[in-house]
C-alpha cells in the first residue's frame, strides 16, 4: 500500500491499521464510543452515515458486530480512503463504499432496507465555531452538505420498520438531535452522556432511536473517561475501550 506525502498509518485496536490524512480528521473517542455502542448481531446488515476513513465501520467488522456495512461518504477524498483502509484490513467484501450525499441515498443504493444505522455527523452548523482551513476537515465538523435532519431523514429511509440508529453527537445540540429524529419516525430509546470527569460538563452523548418505536427512552448511567486530576482511564472506560463494548 503506497502513501501519499499528506498521508499516514496507524495502528489501532484490534490490530487494524488505518490511514488517515495527516491534516484531516483522526480517529477519537467520539468514534470509538460510537463503535462500542454498536451490539453484536453477526447476521446483521447496516450502514455508516458519513463513513470517513471508515475507521467505525472497519471496528464493527472486526470484532464480528455484523455482516456487511455500506460506508456512505459525501466527500471523494474520504470514500477512496475508506476504500482503501477496507483493502488494507482485508475487509473490501465486508464494507461497501458509496460516495454521496445522504440527502441522496436511498434503499437502491443499499440493494434494500437494513438493520441498523450509525453515524458521527457533522456537529457544529455553519454559523458557529470557526472554520477550518482545511476544506475536507471543515465539510466533516460543520453541516456545509448536510443537516442532522438530512442524517436523520436518511436513516429513516434506509432502515427497516424496527431498524436501530445509533449516533454519537455533542451534549449542547441534544435539543437539535431529538427533534430530528422524532421528525423522521426515529423514537429516541437509550441516552447515555459522557464525561471526560466527574467535575466536568459532559463532551459527549450516544443515543439509540428506533424506527417505527413506541414512546419511552431510558438515561444510562454517565460514562466517566478519566480519573479525577488524571490522564488515567478510568476502570469502567478501560474495560469500555477493551472490550469494545459498552455492555
Amino acid at each position: 500500500m503506497i502513501l501519499r506525502e499528506d498521508e499516514r498509518i496507524n495502528e489501532i485496536n484490534e490490530s487494524l491499521r488505518l490511514i488517515e490524512k495527516i491534516n484531516g480528521l483522526t480517529f477519537g473517542t467520539d468514534a470509538y464510543l460510537l463503535s462500542a455502542i454498536l451490539p453484536r448481531r453477526s447476521k446483521a446488515i447496516g450502514v455508516e452515515l458519513g463513513a470517513g476513513t471508515g475507521v467505525v465501520s472497519l471496528l464493527a467488522l472486526a470484532r464480528g458486530k455484523c455482516k456487511h456495512i455500506y460506508g456512505i461518504e459525501v466527500q471523494n477524498s474520504f470514500a477512496e480512503l475508506c476504500a482503501r483502509n477496507a483493502e488494507l484490513n482485508s475487509l473490501s467484501d465486508k464494507l461497501s463504499v458509496i460516495c454521496k450525499n445522504v440527502k441522496d441515498v436511498g434503499p437502491v443504493d443499499t440493494q434494500g432496507e437494513l438493520d441498523f444505522a450509525f453515524s458521527n455527523p457533522p456537529y457544529m452548523s455553519n454559523s458557529s465555531g470557526k472554520a477550518n482551513e482545511f476544506e475536507e476537515k471543515n465539510i466533516a465538523r460543520h453541516e456545509v452538505l448536510g443537516d442532522i435532519n438530512d442524517f436523520c431523514a436518511c436513516a429513516k429511509r434506509l432502515l427497516k420498520h424496527g431498524g436501530d440508529f445509533y449516533v454519537v453527537y455533542r451534549p449542547d445540540r441534544l435539543a437539535d438531535l431529538i427533534f430530528a429524529l422524532k421528525g423522521n419516525n426515529l423514537e429516541p430509546k437509550r441516552l447515555t452522556f459522557i464525561y471526560p470527569n466527574s467535575h466536568s460538563a459532559p463532551s459527549l452523548l450516544l443515543i439509540s432511536a428506533k424506527h417505527g418505536g413506541k414512546s419511552g427512552m431510558i438515561v444510562d448511567e454517565p460514562i466517566y473517561i478519566y480519573k479525577d486530576g488524571t490522564t488515567e482511564y478510568t476502570e469502567r472506560f478501560a474495560r469500555i475501550y477493551e472490550a469494545g463494548s459498552l455492555e
